[in-house]
């Protein structure tokens, strides 16, 4: 009953349906891409790992806080090794940059979403003009067709609805994901920072991190070297 509803709204829309049938289904599937994304990046994630991290690498025992993220996709672990393998030029620079490509990744197809929020109203925008001509040109006939009157003006009307009711279906997940973008923002901010500090107070009690990625880097260089 519903499904014959929408079909019949759907065809006296007009043709002007058809570009926003495909606007929705687009943000639709970024929608569910963005979902599926955050969803796995938050299963990745491990608070213990991390306080155990921070905590090797403040007291100096950089072996065990590389360890640590060895086996693990944990982001912010990951950030971590970057940061260590390239303490020996620069550490934060390289932080930085790991966690630039991570925020790009997070904010990947964001601009879809944003499109279609100012595009969908504006193919209903046009759907209404259309139909209004269409209601028009009925009108300046020599006799008056009321069904095509109504007609046009029945297809302005749902062509205007269905596009801002995309705008607001894509707003609000658009929001949410701007949001978290933010949030994941300040927080790789502050892990960054407070690595840099611990390895700052690492250094106050002779623990040299330069050291250990000059270590990493000969051990890494050993193990790509072709054997005899």
């Amino acid at each position: 009953m519903l499904a014959n509803i929408v079909l019949e709204k759907f065809t006296e829309g007009g043709w002007v349906m058809w570009p926003i049938l495909a606007a929705f289904m687009l943000a639709l599937c970024v929608i569910l891409d963005r979902a599926v994304w955050w969803s796995v990046l938050r299963t990745k994630i491990r608070p213990n790992l991390q306080n155990n991290a921070r905590e090797a690498l403040g007291t100096g025992d950089f072996t065990t806080a590389w360890n640590l993220g060895a086996n693990t996709p944990e982001p912010f672990l990951e950030n971590m090794r970057e940061g260590m393998s390239h303490a020996n030029t620069s550490m934060l620079a390289a932080m930085q940059l790991h966690a630039t490509q991570l925020i790009e990744k997070s904010e990947a197809r964001m601009w879809i979403l944003s499109t279609m929020i100012t595009l969908a109203p504006l193919l209903g925008l046009f759907g209404t003009v259309a139909g209004l001509m269409g209601s028009f040109a009925a009108i300046g006939t020599d006799q008056l067709a009321v069904t095509k009157v109504t007609g046009g003006i029945g297809e302005a009307l749902i062509a205007t609805a269905s596009g801002i009711a995309i705008a607001v279906i894509c707003l609000l997940p658009y929001n949410f994901f701007r949001k978290r973008v933010a949030l994941l923002r300040s927080a790789l901010e502050r892990w960054i920072n407070h690595s840099e500090l611990l390895v700052k107070s690492a250094r106050e009690h002779g623990h040299n991190l330069e050291t250990f990625a000059l270590q990493i880097q000969q051990a890494a260089a050993s193990a790509e070297a072709p054997q005899d």
